[in-house]
């Protein structure tokens, strides 16, 4: 990084972090790229053709717009337009910065938290709303929900003094690549799945309901909660309920992309809400730990369950807490937003019937639509 460039975990570290320095974050890409996926709480100057011709007209007439006391962080999809257009600015007296790689780069940022609960440490991938885990005790680790930058985990473990010993999946993903195939096999791990989301894998752990995986001297706790996928699990730990794309903050995880007719939409709905009617009648302090989170920006990305089913703004868990599985179905049907990009290819490679390609890491950059809606 140097004083002409901004790594995208350092964008990423200012704003969501409340000490840190003000940042204005400008995005110089076209309106319809602009307004499909973005940074939280960026602006938008749809000048990239533009600069593609080292046009900077448009670029000076807004020069008054823009913050004279804050940092500008200027992004666009790789980092090559976004570098021509900090350059104007610095030239023309401002503290701007290019973001390295762009929304390529914004899209791989992975940030740790710990102090959701003892013995889990959240992974953040902010340009994506993915969400992973490392549930540890005694000096042992598993990983739950990784993304296939596998080398994010090593390194937390490593600095936490932690042995991985396991991983595991809440269910077949359709929005990223898993790492955890990979990582299983580099570390010779087991890595634990639902047989009802394996497809064609043949090197996994099977899980079932009641199972207890051990890690360190606690353990990890299945509960099969079908509906978002047919093997969809969550986790317990402790008071800690890591959720995968069953149930979010704001929304559950959506019923339709291992069949999108309506009969298996309303089918799977109904899967659905029973496991969501399970989960609601854990403990009211049970801390929701989710697989996904949109745009909120409490970090980390947590609550407790009776805080949760007391929002107004997860509509479709109020369903469930008044026992209407047939409002919570019809909203689903008549709600669900665009399928994840890609999905179709990525669900290929986590179910084992195709190997990733080349281009995997492009596969999955976009925004996340595993919410219901």
């Amino acid at each position: 990084m140097s004083n002409t460039t901004l790594d995208p975990s350092e964008v990423a570290r200012r704003i969501t972090e409340d000490d840190a320095e003000d940042l204005f974050v400008l995005d110089i890409r076209n309106e319809d790229a602009y307004e499909e996926w973005q940074i939280s709480e960026s602006a938008n100057l749809p000048i990239y053709d533009d600069l593609l011709d080292y046009d900077y007209s448009t670029l000076e007439t807004h020069l008054d717009d823009l913050p004279e006391d804050e940092e500008i962080a200027v992004v666009c999809i790789g980092g090559l337009t976004s570098a021509r257009a900090a350059e104007f600015l610095r030239e023309h007296g401002f503290n701007a910065a290019s973001v390295e790689n762009g929304m390529n780069g914004w899209g791989r940022v992975h940030r740790e938290y710990d102090g959701t609960t003892d013995g889990v440490i959240q992974v953040v991938r902010p340009g994506t709303g993915c969400v992973s885990y490392l549930v540890h005790d005694n000096g042992e680790a598993i990983v739950v929900d990784p993304t296939q930058y596998i080398d994010q985990y090593l390194d937390i473990a490593d600095a936490h003094g932690l042995s991985i010993v396991g991983v595991a999946d809440t269910h077949a993903h359709a929005d990223h690549v898993s790492g955890a195939r990979r990582l299983a096999g580099e570390l010779d791990i087991p890595y634990y799945l639902h047989e009802s989301d394996a497809g064609e894998l043949d090197d996994i752990t099977k899980i079932a309901d009641g199972d207890t995986v051990s890690v360190g001297d606690r353990g990890l706790d299945v509960l099969y909660t079908p509906g978002h996928t047919p093997g969809s699990a969550s986790f317990q730990f402790g008071s800690a309920l890591l959720s995968g794309d069953t149930l979010f903050l704001r929304s559950v995880g959506r019923p339709d992309l291992e069949d999108s007719s309506e009969n298996a939409i309303r089918d799977a709905a109904s899967r659905l809400f029973d496991s969501l009617d399970r989960l609601t009648d854990l403990d009211d302090d049970t801390v929701v730990l989710p697989g996904h989170f949109s745009d909120e920006g409490v970090r980390p990305v947590a609550t407790e369950l009776d805080d949760l089913t007391a929002e107004a703004n997860n509509e479709l868990l109020s369903y469930v807490a008044d026992s209407d599985e047939t409002a919570f179905v019809e909203t689903i049907v008549e709600s669900l937003s665009d399928e994840p990009a890609n999905y179709n290819e990525i669900k290929q490679i986590n179910w084992g019937k195709t190997q990733p390609g080349g281009d995997v890491e492009s596969l999955e950059l976009g925004p996340n639509n595993c919410a219901a809606n």
